[in-house]
């Protein structure tokens, strides 16, 4: 309708006043479409940014450098703890990620001598065969007058694969016999097999389960490699070895994670495993394997579960009162009683995402971010040698300060929704009390890098045989990986260890007593010399 009133007008001007309106009214729904034409543009926009951004983290994480070791530069020194608005320009662009990385002294290669260092050393003699032995000149028999140095070679003798059968002597009373007429009979016991109704023995069964658990070898190449050896060994028939075999492990398992408990620091981590026959779920459902960890311990338990929620965390740590150092994964909120610590690596991690081309945009918010982070990195370096009530009194003094300044910088600006910029600001302002939480505790480390670490060994094995058939398989595993990498972590050769535990584990029986598995614990004096390294 018309504001303007027509009476009295004539008609051409009032037509000619109606066309007008009618042509506003056109050009207005017009630029409303453009506008929100406009608007859609511009979310589309945002939305291609973003997924740009993933997909450079992907080819970074796929292709580019894994590690994240860079060298700290005090940028513009000690200005960061100035007004976050001198130093950064909210208009700097925030690109991807990589950190430029400083040159470095090539490492020394070693010599001979020490790459053969406690290795048997064979002489041979090289001489002269018995016809040669005599002078060219005039014919007389040459004496020996001395050894000369050539070489050294590495040699390796292969594995030799034999059969051992196994017989039992009787014994009988020839007393009785003639006193009573019959004969008192007794037999000698055989060892306890590993696995009954199998020919295999406990060393064959430790050699599958490390070319698998700790070499990565997956079990249709081992199988390739029995052929080889003029043996018909299937996969099935390892897979059901290392399935019947491991369940001795378990309550040494349970021990170690009574050990565990015990400590006032445990790290924890998870990673995806597929298993493809397991009840009620799709093959194409991705399980997890859960590790639990300490610095206080040599112990690594690996644990499988079909689902990734917290009552996982809560049930294994039940009893556990001390620090829980995680990546910030919400199931751990599941774990009460505990004092919850953060990991600044991932906080870190989180701007390096942020940076592209090798390097941050200058004077950008991430790069500002970004230096605060490794100056928290650069602090505790310099203190690593020292005892931890010292490294604790150094933090609160020197570290807290720039904790203070990263806080009231992150809060000092809006970052673009979705962008790696946000999710590197949310993610440490929603860590912010974890994160902290290094500062009550010398002992405590930056990151959850230990508990990473234990995982990296299933992670880089999943590589290779990719999933777990069955949920036993996938426990077998577990089992496993926990005595493999508690052994390493001993110092402890784990071929030897598992042998040693395939051998003693089923003279105990079902439910040894924690006093007999004492004496099993690789870090026991009673351990033999052949599982140790050195």
């Amino acid at each position: 309708m018309t504001d303007i009133d027509l009476n009295g007008l004539s008609p051409e001007v009032a037509a000619y006043i109606r066309s007008l309106e009618e042509k506003n009214s056109t050009l207005e729904e017009k630029n409303q479409k453009l506008e929100e034409e406009n608007r859609a543009q511009k979310d589309a926009l945002v939305r291609m940014q973003s997924l740009n951004e993933q997909l450079v983290c992907l080819r970074k994480r796929m292709f580019g450098r894994s590690s994240e070791k860079i060298e700290y530069v005090d940028c513009k020194q000690l200005d960061f703890f100035n007004e976050a608005e001198t130093y950064c320009d909210a208009a700097a662009p925030e690109p991807g990620k990589t950190v430029p990385v400083t040159a470095h002294a090539r490492k020394a290669k070693r010599t001979k001598a020490e790459l053969t260092e406690g290795l048997e050393h064979q002489k041979v003699l090289c001489e002269l065969p018995e016809e040669e032995q005599i002078c060219a000149k005039c014919g007389t028999k040459m004496t020996p007058i001395g050894e000369k140095y050539v070489r050294s070679e590495l040699i390796i003798v292969p594995a030799k694969i034999s059969v051992i059968d196994y017989y039992v002597t009787a014994y009988k009373c020839v007393h009785c016999e003639k006193k009573e007429g019959e004969s008192y009979i007794e037999q000698a016991k055989a060892p306890v097999p590993v696995m009954k109704k199998s020919m295999a023995a406990a060393s064959t069964v430790a050699y599958v389960m490390q070319e698998k658990f700790q070499k990565g070898v997956p079990l249709y190449r081992q199988e390739e490699y029995w052929k080889g050896q003029g043996i018909d060994l299937h996969r099935n028939t390892m897979a059901n070895w290392i399935i019947r075999s491991s369940r001795w492990f378990i309550p040494l398992w349970n021990v170690f994670r009574e050990e565990l408990l015990e400590c006032d620091i445990v790290n924890a981590d998870e990673t995806r495993c597929h298993v493809l026959k397991e009840d009620g779920r799709e093959s194409k459902q991705m399980s997890e394997m859960w590790v639990f960890c300490s610095p206080e311990k040599n112990i690594a338990l690996y644990q499988y579960k079909p689902s990734r929620g917290g009552k996982v965390a809560s049930e294994m740590l039940k009893g556990f009162s001390g620090y829980l150092q995680t990546d910030g994964y919400s199931a751990y909120n599941a774990v009460k009683s505990v004092t919850h610590v953060g990991c600044w690596a991932h906080a870190r991690r989180k701007w390096v995402d942020c940076f592209e081309d090798k390097k941050p945009v200058e004077r950008s918010q991430s790069e500002k971010a970004f230096t605060y982070v490794e100056k928290i990195f650069a602090l505790e370096a310099s203190w690593k040698n020292l005892p931890p009530e010292e490294r604790q009194n150094r933090r609160m003094a020197e570290m807290k300060p720039v904790m203070d300044a990263y806080w009231e910088f992150l809060s000092s600006f809006a970052s673009e929704k979705d962008s790696n910029l946000q999710k590197a600001q949310t993610y440490s302002l929603n860590q912010r009390k974890r994160l902290e939480a290094v500062l009550l505790d010398g002992r405590l480390e930056l990151t959850n890098n230990i508990a990473e670490r234990t995982v990296k060994p299933f992670v880089m094995s999943r590589k290779n045989f990719l999933f777990c058939d069955t949920a036993r398989g996938a426990d077998a595993s577990a089992l496993c990986f926990s005595m493999i990498e508690t052994a390493k972590r001993n110092g402890l050769d784990p071929f030897g260890y598992l042998l040693f535990l395939l051998q003693e584990l089923p003279k105990l029986g079902d439910e040894p007593a924690r006093e007999q598995l004492e004496r099993l614990f690789p870090w026991s004096d009673t351990i033999p010399a052949y599982c140790r390294l050195t």
